[in-house]
């Protein structure tokens, strides 16, 4: 679900002058309910961002259920008996905010940005449909068809998203990141109210949440306004764990899909570890190294240098909470073959065996990533967001050691992880052949 509302005032905000520094102590609680709260004051502009996020996802789903956390993230803005349906962002709208949520394979969240004198309203909606949504089967009904409309464009119709789908398919046997985070046709035709009603009393407790906050309040107040208004909220039964765990893969996996496409596409995903490895900073800079920027590896040599490629890139989910894939793809430019494309990545994986990475690209990437998340410290919405997203890891104190294992990567490093995780046992091969 997607809700910006960008006005007027809050540009205004954003580009007022800074009145005073960022802080880096966070104020962390734990309530008796299991509520996780964690408060940073910034005071360079009188706005908050509040950010609630539950420790669930797709990965929560069981079979046959596919799509629910997501769906429900939709039904979560269709009111409570206190707050009608679309009152919640009506609400956010007219202090002159902005709200939006998104679903993961391992979370939801949800967030408001909005002035900081405001962040008592958002405290008392956002409590009040942890506990009371009111989930109208006519409303989910009038959302479950935006939610197959919302299927039908971004993945049915969209070849890169249907392709990615397949792989994923094929390279996880057991464990739920095989399934689609927005959830398979066939199961969103058919979940009941009862079912979302069921996920929404086990996973929407108190005690499967982190809220976080950054912006211009004293941490100390805001923390009694929460615990007045959350700390009423009872705890909930912990929710069930994911115990699922794919098995070691031992052999190629390949899929052909023809479908209605301008141009062929190829993806390969590699089984890696997530970021509990020793290994996870390797992967992270390699993925870096391989795909952000014109003199990454992929564009240079695929796209600019050899024109064998439209588009061509790489990605590893270094926040995943178990092991996903190391993503490579690419777009053959036209009259270019999906065969030659698909060589083209394999050799330039073989290269990555073969060779250290050079010291001007290990620094380099070392560089763009480091400037990348430290450039998020100059808006109080990534900063709120780094901060759970390490949570939910973890700890939030990851994030200040996030960088110290990032310097600490070698060129050696990079190769070896190439080497162990970058092999045919591990490899997942998509090909999209346009249909004529």
């Amino acid at each position: 679900m997607r809700r910006l509302v960008a006005l007027i005032v809050l540009v205004a905000w954003l580009a007022a002058p800074v009145p005073a520094p960022a802080t880096d102590a966070v104020l962390a609680v734990t309530l008796d309910n299991g509520l996780r709260v964690l408060l940073l004051e910034d005071h360079r502009s009188p706005i908050v961002s509040f950010q609630l996020w539950y420790r669930v996802g797709s990965r929560n789903e069981l079979p046959g259920a596919t799509g629910i956390a997501h769906l429900l993230e939709h039904m979560m803005f269709k009111g409570t008996p206190t707050y009608g349906p679309r009152q919640f962002a009506a609400l956010v709208e007219q202090n002159g905010g902005q709200d939006n949520a998104f679903t993961s394979h391992d979370v939801t969240s949800y967030y408001v940005n909005i002035a900081a004198d405001k962040l008592p309203l958002v405290i008392e909606l956002e409590a009040d449909r942890m506990q009371n949504l009111l989930l109208d089967p006519r409303e989910i009904d009038s959302e479950r068809q935006v939610v197959i409309e919302e299927r039908r464009t971004r993945t049915e119709d969209d070849p890169g998203g249907f392709l990615g789908e397949e792989v994923s398919a094929i390279a996880f046997k057991n464990h739920p990141y095989g399934a689609p985070i927005i959830g398979w046709m066939e199961d969103l035709k058919r979940i009941t109210p009862e079912e979302i009603r069921a996920f929404y009393e086990t996973y929407y407790v108190p005690n499967n949440a982190t809220l976080v906050a950054v912006g211009a309040f004293k941490a100390t107040e805001a923390l009694e306004l929460i615990k007045a208004r959350f700390g009423r909220i009872p705890k909930g039964p912990p929710p069930p764990p994911v115990r699922a765990v794919e098995p070691p893969q031992n052999g190629e996996r390949r899929v052909l899909v023809k479908k209605e496409a301008q141009l062929p596409i190829v993806y390969l995903g590699y089984h890696v570890p997530n970021q509990q490895s020793a290994d996870a900073p390797a992967l992270e800079l390699l993925s870096t190294i391989l795909s952000s920027g014109r003199a990454s590896r992929l564009y240079r040599g695929l796209v600019y240098e050899r024109q064998l490629a439209l588009e061509a890139g790489g990605d590893y989910s270094y926040f995943a909470f178990d092991p996903p894939l190391f993503w490579f793809w690419g777009t053959p430019m036209p009259g270019q073959t999906p065969e030659a494309m698909e060589k083209a990545l394999l050799d330039e994986m073989e290269r990555l065996k073969a060779e250290p990475v050079t010291d001007e690209e290990l620094t380099r990437a070392r560089n763009q990533t480091e400037a990348a998340f430290v450039f998020q410290e100059d808006s109080v919405h990534r900063r709120a967001s780094l901060l759970a997203r390490f949570e939910m890891i973890g700890g939030y104190a990851g994030k200040d050691r996030f960088l110290e294992r990032l310097r600490a990567v070698t060129a050696a490093d990079i190769q070896r992880v190439a080497r162990a995780y970058f092999s045919d046992d591990r490899k997942n091969v998509g090909v999209l052949v346009p249909r004529r």
